[in-house]
């Protein structure tokens, strides 16, 4: 069985709504820690730099602390105010650039003030919309740029990029797996690497087991993020509910690479409170590990190794039964 540990995104407590309703209200800091404490098998919590920090990052450190809840990861936000409307990494301005580079940097202190390797990246507003609006090669260069003098700022914390196909607005420059890839071979610098978020990866198009085997192979998995979607749009949904098989696939290479670290959920609902989905979604991501044990490494393993879909098929739906 997979030694992986569980981590709630703490900001998935509290408010929750879209452009039609509030679902949930927001919550304090405090009220969200709570919450995460009535989250069965949870391990932990991913916090968001700057919005969970409020304006004394220190007492909120420590309030963290406090509350006795591991930090899988300090998530840094370049994309929600004003100042990154036309990119973070990518904006054509470079007093921008420099603040996003800044504003890494800072994350990458609270992770070692909570004990932890990690800071997690998704730079959601760096991209394109209209053809002829930005420099493509101007615009990689920019983010090698920032990434690289970020991570040279310490190396005992390590940055995990998060790819997405597209926004609302834009297609986000960082992609999909293989471009997370190729700038993580352009930088040449091991503490680079990619979270390989399961709904991301289902909206580029990408088997997720398959994206995660290349980024292990690369030496470049720092991170997973898991929820589900119909390859459509990023719904953040309980994983499994829609991509079953992708759900099982993925935990059976998680196990193949022994993988250990950590694994946060971006997950939510309409019908279900905070707390019932992520209880779920951490009963449900179990369950498949037990299922792939139950079916067995090896027999899964022959069913790869002989490549027929009807005796394979045939035989998982009979392990359901």
């Amino acid at each position: 069985m997979l030694k992986m540990k569980h981590a709630v995104m703490v900001g998935l407590m509290g408010r929750h709504a879209d452009r039609f309703h509030e679902y949930y209200p927001a919550r304090s800091l405090a009220e969200r820690l709570e919450a995460v404490k009535q989250v069965a098998g949870a391990d932990g919590i991913e916090i968001v730099y700057p919005q969970d920090f409020g304006d004394d990052p220190q007492a909120m450190v420590q309030q963290v602390k406090d509350s006795g809840l591991a930090v899988s990861a300090v998530n840094l936000n370049v994309k929600t105010e004003k100042v990154w409307q036309e990119g973070s990494f990518t904006s054509p301005r470079p007093e921008v650039r420099a603040k996003a580079v800044a504003n890494l940097k800072t994350t990458m202190d609270l992770a070692a003030a909570f004990d932890t390797d990690l800071i997690t990246c998704c730079p959601l507003i760096d991209g394109h919309n209209y053809h002829f609006q930005a420099d493509y090669m101007q615009q990689w260069g920019w983010l090698e740029e920032c990434i690289a003098e970020a991570a040279r700022h310490r190396d005992d914390i390590r940055i995990s990029l998060e790819y997405k196909l597209n926004e609302s607005r834009n297609y986000c420059v960082l992609a999909d797996m293989g471009r997370s890839l190729y700038l993580c071979e352009r930088l040449g610098l091991p503490n680079v690497g990619v979270t390989m978020d399961v709904g991301h990866a289902l909206i580029a198009r990408e088997t997720p087991a398959e994206a995660l085997a290349l980024a292990s192979q690369a030496g470049r998995l720092f991170y997973v993020h898991f929820n589900d979607n119909a390859r459509d749009w990023d719904w953040d949904m309980i994983p499994g509910t829609v991509s079953f098989w992708d759900l099982l696939e993925t935990i059976y290479y998680m196990d193949r690479i022994d993988w250990d670290g950590w694994v946060a959920y971006d997950v939510n609902s309409r019908q279900s409170t905070p707390i019932e989905s992520m209880t779920a979604t951490i009963a449900i991501v179990k369950m498949a590990e037990q299922l792939v044990a139950r079916i067995g490494m090896e027999q899964i393993q022959a069913f790869i190794d002989e490549g027929n879909p009807a005796t394979t098929f045939t035989q998982l739906f009979q392990s359901l039964l």
